[in-house]
């Protein structure tokens, strides 16, 4: 298939130093980080997302062993999908193949064109779940297997937001003014549901905060749908039927396995994080139980109740917020995946009845949990 590329000069002075800074020794970097040894200032990825990049760049022209240079990573950096990487190198990886093939929209078109399932671990969660809240939920709860992306106020990354009869897919990335992220973000789910269901249409319109890139021109053919720059958020408009359209069923064996598997992995990853993920982690394996002391968490921990205190304290947390914050965002994931039911979830998560499960649920969302499931799960901005 003959490919027409919206040609234009990268202007984006970081891209340039990102490639300079790769050139100049990122490689060393990329071993300390695959080593372990990871300082919380380094934000990494999974390569799977870099390998899929470098193919398709190649594919489209590129010169493999420039584009690995110009990134400071080798084969054996990306040979395998869950490994981390820093995002710095991904980021040099990218400007490399748009300088090779001249064609800023390159990362735009591989979105559109591959799988998310052959990147990364996420992608098979996110084709067995029950459906696109559902799936969302667990996007939102492994994203960070896909990549380091801070999120202001430790909120989700992407939320659903109904306004009137619209219902909009909000990314709460932060606004830097770069296009590339985003619009490769929202591709992501357009290309998934094209792929899968394109007799129902996913995307209706699109609001981007950034001004139109270089490939603007092409935004019609690829997008599809109306597009707003320079607007107060970045959202993209969705087909309300999927918020209440089911899945295929029959995956619940397959969705355990690959979530025990994300597990495990964003348990390494935060293993030499902060004090509230390892007390979240700490947790998380007796949450039922109701009762936890923090005088117990600590010597879990190996540190004094008083240590845990001014360790959390350094981070702006309480033990009881903690306990509470990570209750909230398992109720919500027990629910949305529709495999138990109230009284359930209320046991899973420690509370001595479901009647204090509600009212606790209530406090969270300011509505019940049987409300909260009725309308889809759509919160509204606050």
């Amino acid at each position: 298939m003959a490919r027409h590329r919206g040609r234009g000069c990268l202007k984006v002075m970081s891209w340039t130093i990102l490639c300079e800074g790769a050139r100049n020794g990122m490689t060393g970097r990329i071993r300390i980080l695959t080593s372990g040894d990871r300082s919380l200032s380094d934000q990494t990825m999974a390569a799977g997302f870099a390998n899929a990049f470098l193919d398709y760049a190649v594919a489209e022209g590129a010169p493999r062993a420039g584009l690995l240079t110009a990134s400071g990573m080798s084969g054996d950096d990306l040979a395998d999908q869950d490994a981390r990487i820093p995002v710095a190198a991904y980021q040099a990886l990218i400007a490399a193949g748009i300088e090779a093939t001249g064609d800023t929209s390159l990362l735009l078109r591989h979105v559109l064109e591959t799988r998310l399932e052959t990147m990364s671990i996420v992608g098979q969660i996110v084709h067995a779940s029950t459906s696109f809240p559902h799936s969302l939920d667990q996007l939102n709860r492994y994203a960070r297997l896909m990549a380091d992306v801070p999120i202001p106020g430790r909120r989700d990354r992407f939320e659903l937001v109904r306004e009137g009869a619209a219902v909009w897919l909000v990314d709460h990335r932060p606004c830097d003014g770069s296009w590339m992220a985003t619009e490769s973000s929202f591709a992501r789910f357009i290309s998934e549901f094209r792929r899968s269901a394109p007799e129902y249409p996913f995307e209706q319109a699109l609001e981007v905060t950034y001004a139109p890139p270089p490939h603007a021109n092409r935004y019609p053919e690829l997008f599809r749908v109306p597009v707003v720059f320079l607007a107060a958020r970045n959202a993209l408009r969705i087909n309300p039927v999927w918020c209440d359209e089911e899945f295929d069923g029959g995956k619940e064996y397959v969705f355990g396995v690959f979530t025990r598997h994300a597990d495990g992995l964003l348990e390494g990853l935060e293993t030499n994080d902060t004090v509230r993920s390892a007390v979240e982690a700490r947790i998380l394996t007796d949450l039922h139980e109701g009762t936890l002391s923090m005088d117990r968490i600590a010597r879990d921990l190996g540190m004094s109740r008083q240590t845990l205190y001014r360790r959390l304290k350094d981070e702006n947390a309480t033990f009881a917020q903690v306990h509470d914050d990570l209750r909230r965002r398992m109720a919500m994931d027990y629910l949305s995946a529709r495999k138990v039911s109230v009284g359930e979830t209320a046991y899973l998560l420690g509370f001595s009845e479901a009647s204090a499960f509600v009212r606790a649920f209530r406090r969270w969302t300011g509505v019940s949990p049987t409300a909260w499931l009725g309308n889809c799960r759509v919160r509204s901005i606050r």
